[in-house]
């Protein structure tokens, strides 16, 4: 099972810093506010932004609450990292990403939201025993993106994530959020108020572990590099759930998580009625 487990930075490979500039705001175009940056030099997300926000290169939300009202669009190739806890190197303040609309990632684009202990280290946080505080109001969607990682989140709509990764490998970029693991898509301990669908990656790694799906999980025809890879466990589904086509196939691997509980049907290999060993789901 992949893991960040970051220690000061989440890009620490590529000598990156939680320090936020003055005046972070990056600029307006129609529409809403445009954040533009590298990975050598972020661009930063702070304040209240009225009309939407676009990330049209690599961007952060370290520098205290990000409240977008409207859409916020992670534009093709574009990166956005909302895995920070505080305002600075020191370990002062609060960061947190709000979106009061819809959140849209691009084709081959990155959105990494949310941190928690144990499982996924906040960026700016050595003691790793912290957690974020990051809400989407609206639905996620990510087509062909590059990777979506969301941990701790309250999402009010749907998530829906199709088509995207960077292969099946497990090559790693030389700089960005995935250098060290290659690319990888993950759900953990989300709150989400409508359906939860995976369909159609092909990626190193994915994993949908310990959220609370008010509608219908869908994990399907999904490809993956790592043999540990798509461990969908431990979710409680409101719904139905529906695990088919998938290579590997959903695996408790080494997660040690439990089944899935469902309270409507189970299809596939998330199945009420797989044999002992197997993942299976439980009634509710």
């Amino acid at each position: 099972m992949l893991r960040w487990t970051a220690a000061g930075c989440l890009l620490a490979a590529i000598g990156c810093t939680t320090a936020v500039p003055a005046g972070a705001a990056t600029g307006r175009a129609a529409g809403g506010a445009t954040c533009t940056g590298t990975a050598a030099t972020p661009g930063h997300l702070a304040g209240t932004y009225p009309t939407g926000v676009v990330v049209k290169g690599y961007c952060q939300v370290d520098g205290g609450a990000a409240v977008v009202d409207g859409t916020l669009t992670v534009a093709p190739g574009a990166t956005l990292d909302a895995s920070f806890v505080h305002n600075d190197v020191a370990g002062t303040g609060s960061s947190s990403l709000s979106v009061t609309g819809n959140v849209k990632v691009g084709r081959g684009a990155t959105l990494v939201v949310g941190c928690e202990p144990g499982y996924f280290s906040c960026s700016d946080d050595p003691s790793a025993t912290l957690s974020g505080s990051d809400h989407v109001s609206g639905n996620l969607v990510a087509k062909s993106a590059l990777g979506v990682v969301v941990h701790n989140v309250s999402i009010g709509g749907n998530v829906a994530e199709s088509s995207g990764g960077g292969g099946v490998n497990c090559n790693e970029p030389p700089s960005g959020p995935f250098a060290g693991t290659g690319d990888f898509s993950d759900y953990e301990d989300d709150t989400i108020g409508g359906n939860l669908h995976v369909t159609g990656l092909k990626s190193c790694w994915m994993g949908m572990l310990r959220n609370h799906v008010s509608g219908n999980l869908t994990d399907s025809q999904n490809q993956f590099n790592d043999p540990d890879a798509n461990e969908a466990l431990h979710n409680t589904v409101g719904k139905n759930i529906t695990c088919t086509g998938n290579s590997p196939a959903v695996q408790y691997g080494d997660s040690g998580e439990t089944p899935n509980v469902v309270t409507g049907k189970a299809f596939g290999e998330c199945a009420f009625t797989l044999a002992s060993g197997t993942p299976v789901s439980v009634k509710a």
